[in-house]
């Protein structure tokens, strides 16, 4: 008998047979999108055991932020969450001011708070899209594709790029709302919810829909909470936690909302719960408008302006003798980012040098506001908080998404550190997972809602 022939009737083969068959499911399985790998141990095509391997979109992000001043973070927040970045840039943002003790400008809050859920509304729109098409439900996809180009117009037209916007700045913003933004921000509002409405008559009642997902990838409300898990997929279990409710920030304390919570736990709910925050967070965004006071946004009645490129131009050469008289000219992304705007958005405009960029015509009009300029920007020379220690947590798309930020006095953060939500529900996806079969694992994983620019850092 041969040497393979005696391998075909050990008992270590008769064990293997009974034990199942061990499968990899990504990360080159589409639905996995590249960045997680899930081992599984099958029996038949039902799930025995699950083993979750993350780590494929290491960013590095916590490690470079020591390496940059605190302004030169802002643009790698971008790519935490980036189908909601301006979350990510506020958080980060406001955990520096909180370490500064600044205090924000009540304008500037509710322009955060509006850009906020504008963001949560683009979060929830990719996350039910993106699972009802890997479902098979292609139609409902291109409905929800088509109510968040709503949304990113609007998030272009107020920061001048659509994913990676490094809008924020520590103190405020990068811009005022430009003219007319009001009306157009409403206006796509109406054109979102009539989308959710055709999107909820194509799938909230459908038979094959519903069957895909009530009832799969349960958890219970104790093993959630166990796991740290927030955002949608707590509250999906029947718990009412909200960040903006339970520890209000920004002006999230004046603004009347609804938590939507679900009672099972399971995908469904999930899809449910993340339909009814949309409209909650549209909700938000009508009665921030209405309670927020208007601020400058056009020109003087002097109606004094000079192109910018012509004023960059012109102070190259030296000629900035009146520049101080007259507004620049720019396109519409930087409308918002003069003088006259910036006591809305900034605080205590005179006396915060130490960390607010100068107006562009103090920029490019005068020696001091240039030296103001390059002395922020430069490393070596930028925003130095006192020493000291924070952690500020804001209410992200999947949940709790907290910056603690750790400041040795110096112009460079000694640590930055954080906590993204999706970390605890991929820590409990083996639950969630173990004893359905191989073709739920799309509808819980997508229900998940992982970013791994977030998750992996």
């Amino acid at each position: 008998m041969s040497e393979y022939s005696k391998l075909d009737v050990t008992q270590e083969t008769i064990d293997a047979e009974t034990e199942g068959m061990t499968i990899n499911m990504g990360p080159a399985h589409p639905a996995m999108h590249g960045v997680v790998r899930l081992i599984m141990n099958l029996d038949g095509e039902r799930i025995r055991k699950v083993d979750v391997e993350i780590g494929y979109l290491h960013r590095a992000f916590e490690k470079s932020a020591e390496q940059a001043g605190y302004l030169q973070v802002i643009p790698y927040t971008d790519r935490l969450n980036y189908v909601s970045p301006l979350i990510n840039n506020f958080g980060y943002a406001s955990a520096v001011e909180k370490l500064m003790g600044i205090e924000t400008t009540e304008r500037c809050q509710f322009i955060r708070v509006i850009m906020s859920e504008i963001s949560r509304v683009s979060d929830h729109l990719t996350c039910v899209g993106a699972s009802a098409m890997e479902l098979g439900a292609f139609t409902a996809f291109l409905y929800l594709m088509k109510a968040r180009e709503y949304l990113y117009e609007l998030v272009e037209e107020v920061t001048g790029a659509r994913l990676t916007i490094s809008y924020v700045r520590i103190g405020g913003v990068k811009a005022d709302f430009p003219e007319g933004f009001k009306g157009r921000a409403l206006n796509a509002i109406k054109e979102v919810r009539k989308v959710l409405k055709e999107t909820n008559q194509l799938l909230t009642r459908n038979r094959i829909f519903m069957d895909r997902l009530e009832g799969i990838g349960l958890i219970s409300q104790e093993d959630a909470i166990a796991h740290g898990i927030t955002g949608p997929f707590l509250r999906s279990t029947g718990c009412d936690f909200d960040l903006r409710k339970a520890s209000p920030y920004w002006v999230y304390d004046r603004i009347d909302f609804d938590v939507p919570v679900g009672s099972r736990g399971d995908n469904y709910d999930r899809y449910l719960v993340r339909l009814e925050e949309m409209e909650q967070s549209m909700r938000i965004i009508e009665k921030a408008f209405a309670l927020m006071k208007e601020g400058s946004i056009r020109v003087d009645a002097q109606g004094k302006e000079i192109p910018a490129s012509l004023m960059v131009d012109e102070a190259k050469m030296g000629n900035t003798k009146g520049f101080w008289q007259f507004e620049p000219q720019v396109d519409p992304t930087l409308e918002g980012t003069a003088k006259k705007n910036q006591k809305a958005i900034y605080p205590d405009v005179e006396d915060k040098k130490e960390f607010m960029l100068p107006a562009k015509e103090n920029t490019y009009g005068n020696i001091e506001g240039l030296m103001n300029h390059f002395k922020l920007i430069m490393i070596g020379h930028g925003t130095s908080p006192p020493k000291g220690e924070v952690y500020f947590p804001v209410e992200g798309g999947n949940g709790e998404l907290g910056f603690y930020v750790v400041s040795d006095g110096t112009d460079r953060p000694y640590r930055v550190r954080v906590h993204p939500p999706c970390f605890p529900i991929m820590s409990a996806l083996p639950k969630m997972l173990e004893g359905d079969m191989v073709a739920d694992v799309i509808a819980t994983f997508g229900s998940v809602n992982m970013i791994a620019g977030e998750l992996d850092r």
